[in-house]
């Protein structure tokens, strides 16, 4: 049986998902000494490729990053959790993940 959110819960949750977001990009900045800003970084962004042009060592780093800030070890994860901001808030905080 599936709960339809009310606009208060939508409103709740999507001020938490900016809040996650925000949290990572400033830690994605912070651990990887990038010359941007944090907010420069959109939530959808590619991390790879044409987006950050993040490497396999900064995502080692982001291991870490995520492990100390959220306490959540990514190790077992799929390199597809590294596809963007957005992907990451799902993985770091559970409760942002869409239900169904």
């Amino acid at each position: 049986m599936t709960h339809a959110m009310t606009a208060d819960e939508l409103r709740a949750k999507a001020a938490e998902r900016q809040q996650t977001c925000s949290q990572i990009k400033k830690m994605i900045v912070s651990r990887l000494d990038l010359e941007i800003e944090p907010d420069w970084i959109t939530d959808d962004q590619p991390l790879f490729g044409r987006g950050l042009e993040l490497d396999s060592l900064d995502v080692l780093e982001l291991y870490v990053a995520i492990e100390a800030e959220f306490g959540v070890a990514l190790y077992d994860s799929e390199m597809a959790v590294f596809g963007s901001v957005s992907r990451l808030a799902d993985e770091v905080n559970p409760a942002l993940r869409a239900t169904a």
